[in-house]
């Protein structure tokens, strides 16, 4: 694990160690150690790509496997690591972004074995939480910063966080990172985010069920230059219950985004959403408005994210394009529950007409289509649809998934 560079990490230790006081008896220890749970994720997938202007189709047949073990807890203290591998079976008739096979379409899922998590957590101080080491980070929605849990290997961060919520209604959040395993893997040219990186956030809900939170993102990534960013933004959401089982929310966020530290290029960019979610009994309802700025020669940034979740699933803005992007979307989910060997049925559509922020220009339009059944507590069968029809240089595509997973 490469956290060379955090000189802090000491001290860090040395205080909470301190703040636990006296050490427990060994046995106490050993019940702590033996006294935690297995982590055991596994996902079977297959992944079929069909994408204008490249040669060949993709179909990736790929499996994860993803097993640790986290302690029970001794004074406060306690320790979780898991480790990823990711393989495939039959040819390997899809680029998964190191193999070369660049004249199929990009399935983001390449052969790895590495470590996923190694951390401590101590909660021993008063409404305060402290975890070091290499974790998973989720900050609001994942629009900024996420774990990309939908590719098989996830991202995870090697950084020092802290959160405290001794104000009623308040959280507070730091995080120190200083490298990014990004899905990519090991092997790869941009499998690594290295950098002093520094993600402050506040989250109030004191006012009636309104939560109201700010950010601060300062991201130096020595690998990615034109991505070291400064961001600085709020969002307000305001949930509304309608009548019985009928409920509102209604969210707004804006943020500004410039260069920090080693970015070669002068960046001013905005970030405006604004949506409406309403739901009735097992019927959901969402319209929204996303706008990232572009000046022409950048997009605004979000390297941190777990993308796959905004822009639509064929994954064609991963990249903000220069002349920035609006993402007008509409969508709508049924639930259904008690289905005969099924425990839950989710079934959910969206649909996105992506434009240039400036000059206009259409960019095209994607549906977005799921079924999630939920098999039991611990298995489930997701699948998945996606089509793009592309304009103005953006490649139509469309992509199939079909997963099963057990999570234990």
């Amino acid at each position: 694990m490469a956290l060379k560079r955090m000189e802090i990490v000491p001290g860090v230790l040395a205080a909470m160690i301190a703040a636990a006081g006296p050490v427990l008896a060994a046995e106490d220890f050993g019940e702590a150690l033996l006294g935690g749970k297995p982590i055991i994720d596994l996902r079977l997938r297959y992944e079929h790509v069909e994408q204008d202007g490249v040669a060949n189709n993709a179909d990736a047949y790929t499996g994860r496997a993803r097993l640790g073990y986290e302690t029970g807890s001794f004074h406060g203290f306690t320790a979780l690591t898991d480790f990823d591998l990711v393989g495939h079976v039959g040819p390997e008739d899809y680029n998964d972004t190191v193999n070369g096979r660049t004249s199929y379409p990009v399935v983001a899922d390449p052969d790895t074995a590495e470590l996923n998590r190694l951390q401590i957590a101590y909660d021993g101080l008063p409404d305060t939480a402290v975890t070091l080491g290499r974790q998973r980070i989720i900050l609001g929605n994942a629009r900024f910063v996420g774990n990309v849990g939908w590719r098989q290997n996830e991202q995870t961060f090697d950084a020092l966080r802290v959160v405290n919520s001794s104000v009623d209604g308040l959280s507070l959040g730091y995080t120190y990172l200083n490298r990014v395993n990004r899905v990519f893997g090991e092997d790869s040219p941009v499998g690594r985010f290295r950098g002093d990186t520094h993600l402050v956030n506040a989250d109030y809900t004191g006012f009636g069920g309104v939560t109201l939170g700010a950010y601060a993102y300062l991201l130096d990534l020595n690998e990615a230059p034109a991505l070291s960013t400064e961001t600085y933004g709020a969002r307000l959401s305001l949930p509304l219950e309608l009548a019985e089982r009928t409920k509102l929310a209604l969210t707004g966020e804006y943020a500004n985004q410039t260069d920090y530290e080693g970015n070669p290029a002068s960046v001013d960019l905005d970030y405006m959403l604004a949506e409406a979610a309403f739901s009735h009994a097992a019927f959901g309802f969402t319209a929204g408005y996303e706008v990232l700025e572009g000046d022409g020669a950048v997009g605004f940034s979000t390297p941190l994210a777990t993308l796959h979740a905004f822009n639509g699933w064929a994954d064609v803005f991963l990249t903000t394009p220069a002349a920035g992007l609006e993402d007008f979307y509409l969508g709508a989910t049924y639930a259904l529950n008690n289905i005969p060997a099924i425990e839950k049925l989710v079934l959910g559509v969206t649909w996105h007409d992506f434009s240039a922020e400036r000059g206009g220009a259409d960019f095209g339009d994607e549906l977005d289509m799921v079924a999630n059944f939920v098999l039991s507590k611990n298995l489930s069968l997701n699948l998945k649809f996606a089509s793009f029809d592309g304009e103005n240089g953006f490649a139509s595509r469309d992509k199939t998934w079909l997963s099963l997973t057990y999570a234990y």
